[in-house]
This record gives structure tokens, sequence and C-alpha cells, in this order.
């Protein structure tokens, strides 16, 4: 009996929770229902990418030589810039996190404001990237005609460049998710929604940021920096 007591206060307080979904009983059951279904979802996305990663390794296997000459006409540099600002957009969101879990709703929303600057900075350098391919018809499939241009590569070179704009678009098109999404936990913030005791939105919405970089890891040096 002492310890149903003990735990009624707590279990009274979370029925009064505005945050607290009518399907739950307690705020601790909501947050771990939340979780678990943003790992399940996570895990989706790790079996969608590593089809894609599948489909470069049979590539590279088949067309060693025509991968390492076509990789040269990708540029390092930009891949390297978007890989520095990932890993930094990575870091504020981090601390975007570890400030709401504290209660510190103005540092969450600087650090969302960073976070969302860097994933624009990410997108404006692909636009960039992607437009030197357009205009040198570096493109997938049928529409390959870089040779129009004066660029020789041999062998099968628009497979090459299928598998570049697949992998690095649906990547680019997770940024753009992931930047809506920010910006949405933004003003939600700037509502009050969120507090140290219910933060799991934020949370999880950092889990599918790191993601969104855990995959840009892997793209870079596979693309950009193969030998």
């Amino acid at each position: 009996m002492s310890n149903e007591h003990a735990h009624a206060p707590a279990h009274d307080d979370d029925e009064h929770n505005p945050h607290l979904a009518h399907h739950f009983d307690t705020m601790g059951q909501q947050t771990a229902s939340a979780k678990l279904g943003m790992w399940l979802f996570l895990a989706t996305e790790i079996l969608m990418f590593s089809g894609l990663f599948l489909a470069y390794f049979i590539l590279r296997m088949l067309y060693p030589e025509m991968v390492l000459e076509a990789h040269e006409h990708l540029s390092k540099w930009a891949g390297g810039i978007n890989t520095v600002v990932l890993l930094t957009s990575s870091y504020t969101m981090a601390l975007g996190v570890r400030s709401i879990q504290l209660g510190d709703v103005k540092k969450l929303r600087l650090m969302l404001v960073l976070t969302i600057l860097c994933g624009c900075i990410f997108m404006v350098v692909k636009y960039f990237e992607y437009s030197a391919k357009f205009e040198h018809g570096m493109l997938p499939g049928k529409f390959y005609s870089a040779h129009l241009h004066g660029y020789e590569i041999d062998g099968l070179p628009h497979i090459f460049f299928g598998v570049y704009f697949l992998m690095t678009g649906l990547h680019g098109v997770h940024v753009v998710i992931g930047l809506a999404i920010m910006l949405w936990m933004f003003v939600r913030a700037g509502r009050g929604e969120f507090g140290a005791k219910n933060y799991v939105a934020i949370e999880n919405t950092g889990l599918y940021w790191h993601l969104v970089d855990l995959v840009w890891i892997f793209l870079f040096p596979l693309l950009y920096l193969v030998k």
C-alpha cells in the first residue's frame, strides 16, 4: 500500500499534464512509445539506404575502372564542406536536445536555428554541385551527355551518375524533411510546448537528424574519395 501511495502523486501529475495523450496512462509510457516508434522508423530508413549502398558496391565490383574515373568529376571540396557542415549540425542538434532536457527553451531555439542554418548551407552547396553536373551533362541514364561537353569517361558513366543522383538526391530529400521538422519544433518550442519533462519530440528529431548525418558520412568517402 505504501508503494501505491508513493507513486500516486506522480501519476496524478501525469493525468493533469496537458501534453499527455489520452491513450497513455503516464508521460513515461508516452515517451517510451514515441522512442520505440522512432527507432523502428530509423531501422526502415537504414534498410532502404542499405539497398542503395549494395547497388553501389555491385556497380563498383562490375566496373571498377569506370567508377574510379567517373568519381574524379565530383567536387571533393563541395563534399568536404558539406561533411563539416553536417557534423557541426549534429553537434548543435545534440546541444539543443541537452538544453531542453535541462528546461532551457531559449537555448533550444537557438540551437535549432543554428542546425537549420547548417542544413540550408548543405542544400545550397548541393545546389551548386548539381548545377555543375547538369551544365556538363553528367546525368543519369539517357540524359547523360558529358561527351558533348568534352568529357570522355570510358565504360558506362551514366550508370555511376544514376547511382550518384539517386543516393545523394534521396539524402537531400531527407535533409529537407529534417529542416521542415526542425522548423516546426522551433515554432512549438516558442509556444511553450516543451520542457524538462516533455522533450521526446525534440529527442526524436535529433535522432532523425543524426541518421541523416550518418548516411552522409558513408556517402562522402564512397562517392567522393573512392580509390
